[in-house]
């Protein structure tokens, strides 16, 4: 459904974006993350046609960004970090409006704003103007004007930014139930809300790409926090030797007293399994008479992973 070759943005001296590829399948949500000034909105702003690329080539649909502009903009619905709203009209008005400027006649876009109302939960809003709708409401009717044309694609900028946790939910589940039926590309700094939506991670930083895959896929890929947490009540030199012969153990870290026990982290060998690992450390517990008191297997987060890929900084 997208596809993006090289993609190169420049002001003066500074480099936007450097050479980014990528490719989004038919019904994928894709996750898009990267650091403030990495070139998230440059990139997305490329791709739905309101800035031009210097170098690279986009396709969405089929259709070249820069060759086929309209019939993009036809395919997509875009909803910046700002959404173009005009708060002094009415809810319904502006949908109406935006219909109409997408080209269906009145009574076609009183069909369309009827089902955004209620796929994006509009009906406590449409009696009262923009302006005095909270911002979760306001972000609503934001998705709503970028998917009134039934678009394939969607395209979604810090959507959740400034919203409460309530407001937040509520639109991570509209977003999850949207994407269902779209193609979407997400943009946030809530690395939680990629893990609980997003089928896909891309991460850029300094305009370039610098990881790709599942959440799950990143998180084992970022071996360094990889492990199990035990605290065991024994002798320290014995806890600590028998984990180290373990053959799925990296290595063994002591992480202080737990009362009268001891925590330790036994860090994973590249490529084993947790769950084994985990079991293995609780059967040398049980074998060796070390009473267990906690057995946690810890992945590194997503939160980890952006981390080492944008700044360098082992997790």
């Amino acid at each position: 459904m997208i596809s993006v070759n090289h993609l190169a943005k420049r002001y003066g001296s500074t480099v936007a974006v450097g050479g980014v590829s990528f490719t989004v399948e038919t019904g994928e949500v894709l996750g898009f993350l990267g650091p403030n000034g990495a070139g998230k909105t440059t990139t997305m702003r490329i791709l739905t046609g309101f800035i031009p690329p210097d170098e690279g080539t986009a396709e969405l649909a089929g259709f070249d960004v820069t060759r086929r502009p309209l019939e993009v903009r036809r395919r997509i619905g875009y909803l910046p970090e700002s959404a173009p709203l005009y708060e002094d009209m009415g809810t319904v008005d502006y949908l109406l409006y935006v219909g109409e400027m997408r080209g269906f006649d009145r009574t076609e876009a009183r069909g369309r704003v009827a089902r955004m109302v209620e796929l994006c939960g509009l009906g406590p809003a449409l009696t009262k103007n923009i302006g005095q709708l909270s911002k979760g409401f306001r972000q609503r009717v934001g998705l709503a004007q970028a998917l009134i044309h039934e678009p394939d694609i969607l395209v979604l900028d810090e959507p959740t930014t400034g919203l409460d946790p309530n407001q937040i939910i509520e639109i991570r589940s509209l977003i999850k139930e949207i994407g269902r039926e779209k193609t979407i590309i997400l943009s946030t700094h809530i690395l939680p809300e990629v893990s609980a939506t997003c089928d896909r991670v891309i991460i850029i930083s300094q305009g370039k790409l610098v990881g790709s895959g599942t959440p799950d896929e990143l998180s084992r890929r970022a071996g360094g926090s990889r492990g199990v947490t035990a605290v065991v009540r024994g002798n320290g030199a014995d806890v600590e030797g028998g984990f180290k012969t373990l053959e799925l153990a990296g290595g063994v870290d002591f992480l202080g007293p737990e009362g009268e026990a001891l925590r330790y982290r036994v860090r994973a060998r590249d490529g084993a399994d947790l769950g084994r690992l985990a079991e293995a450390v609780s059967g040398m517990a049980a074998l060796r008479g070390w009473a267990l008191r906690e057995l946690r297997p810890e992945a590194a987060s997503l939160e980890d992973v952006f981390r080492e890929l944008t700044t360098g900084e082992e997790v």
